[in-house]
């Protein structure tokens, strides 16, 4: 873990301190208004900071179950915001049937060209939060 001291960034009203020096930080969380968020990595080739505010865990656990619902996995199969569509053994038809799923859940549209960038579970539901508040 690293120690958080140094100048102050700010993103979408959150702040956060970032350190002058960083080493082996590569995710952690931050919280706003009672709702954590992941996560906070530093790329070691260049030790920049990034900061992304994620989609809430009641989102991903919803985008898991629908995942394991059109994928037909069993229930004890391991679905998290890491997982890969690809690697739960999706082709594309079965990633067009998932977003298709998640508009109908979420009561979104996806354009095309942002489906094909939806390769995690974790993108998927980072997706849907950006389009539900775009919506709002």
């Amino acid at each position: 873990m690293a120690s958080i001291t140094g100048s102050s960034a700010t993103a979408m009203s959150c702040s956060f301190k970032a350190p002058n020096r960083v080493s082996n930080l590569k995710t952690s969380s931050l919280s706003f208004k009672g709702i954590s968020y992941s996560s906070i990595s530093v790329n070691p080739a260049t030790r920049r900071l990034s900061i992304t505010c994620a989609a809430k865990p009641e989102t991903v656990n919803k985008v898991c179950d629908i995942v394991k619902k059109q994928l037909a996995l069993s229930a004890d199969t391991d679905v998290c915001g890491d997982s890969k569509f690809a690697a739960l053994g999706a082709d594309s038809l079965d990633t067009v049937e998932i977003v298709m799923g998640l508009e109908e859940e979420f009561g979104i549209s996806v354009e095309e060209d942002s489906a094909q960038s939806i390769a995690t579970v974790q993108d998927a539901a980072d997706l849907i939060e950006d389009l539900i508040s775009k919506k709002a």
